[in-house]
């Protein structure tokens, strides 16, 4: 089969180390024929994966951003930090239908603010695609690439969630809401109350008002707009709650003598809460599509965020 796709992957940045995105990237090579990979970080680490020398390209750039730098200060003061260079070939590689990184969040929206930008300079956003108990799926934006935005980001939010539903799963007229701490207009903090009038009026926008974070995954709107401090609890919320979940289960078989039951149960959790396949959010607003693996994603996340990118090219849903 031609090679029709080009993928950039950041081998750099996660917790478990490079050892476990390049892992992932010879799962990509087994599985999508189609998918070549330009892989950025340590040439001596990823030569010694022994990949497919045909279907791969390395790009040399062994530094990082730990913790304690400044994303944007390190931009000026690392020229070889990876996910800066993987986002600069990206933009170059015309073939390239996106870029998949696990590293540090705000080091990835720099890159992507440097190279990456849309034509409308809107202020990129970090997406998350939760399933909703309505069989459905919920857009959250913004999971923690913008702390502290302001209530016309927030709109700006509202529109790259509602534009994302309607291409990728075809919803013709997206229902927005809007996180706050009770359902009523008068509640939230003075971001909630000053972003509401403004969603409520705003053309293009189907707002159908707050949302308290427990109904997140009930299914009562497709986008749900939260500032990125608030919308990456509700994430990793949702992640824990889910975990406990299983694992209280389990415990419970094996105490009753269920267990098989519960096994059945637990599984059934484990692929709808699939963490391995929901650990990729998507940067939404970039000129080519940006996923960011969590940082503790092994190589199945990498391989599943490649099988995202190449659904969209296909027109599939996103986890579909």
């Amino acid at each position: 089969m031609e090679n029709k796709y080009n993928v950039v992957i950041d081998t750099l940045g996660s917790d478990k180390g490079p050892e476990a995105i390049l892992e992932g990237a010879r799962l990509v090579l087994d599985e999508f024929k189609e998918v070549n990979l330009t892989l950025v970080g340590d040439e001596n680490v990823i030569k010694a994966a022994n990949l497919p020398s045909e279907r791969i390209k390395i790009i040399h750039s062994p530094e990082t951003i730990t913790n304690y730098d400044n994303p944007l200060e390190a931009f000026y003061k690392k020229p070889n930090v990876s996910v800066f260079k993987a986002c600069e070939e990206c933009a170059k590689d015309e073939k390239a239908i996106g870029i998949i990184a696990a590293g540090n969040t705000g080091a990835l929206l720099v890159g992507v603010l440097r190279y990456l930008l849309n034509e409308k300079r809107t202020r990129p956003a970090l997406a998350a695609i939760i399933p909703n108990i309505q069989r459905g799926y919920t857009c959250l934006v913004d999971t923690g690439a913008s702390i502290d935005a302001g209530p016309t980001q927030l709109v700006e939010f509202a529109h790259l969630g509602t534009d994302f539903m309607k291409k990728l799963y075809k919803i013709e007229n997206p229902r927005v809401g809007l996180l706050s701490n009770g359902s009523e207009p008068t509640k939230g903090n003075h971001l909630v109350k000053e972003t509401y009038p403004l969603l409520a009026k705003e053309e293009g926008i189907n707002f159908v008002g707050n949302i308290e974070g427990s109904r997140a995954l009930a299914g009562d709107c497709d986008v749900l707009v939260a500032e990125g401090f608030a919308g990456n609890q509700v994430l990793k919320n949702t992640e824990g709650t889910a975990i406990t979940l299983i694992t209280e289960i389990m415990k419970f078989g094996k105490k009753s003598g269920n267990e098989d039951m519960c096994k059945m149960i637990a599984g059934y959790l484990m692929k709808t809460y699939d963490f391995e396949s929901l650990g990729a959010g998507i940067m939404l607003g970039a000129k080519k599509y940006v996923l960011k693996c969590r940082g503790s994603s092994g190589p199945v996340a990498i391989k599943n965020a490649v099988k995202i990118l190449v659904n969209i090219m296909n027109d599939k849903t996103f986890y579909e």
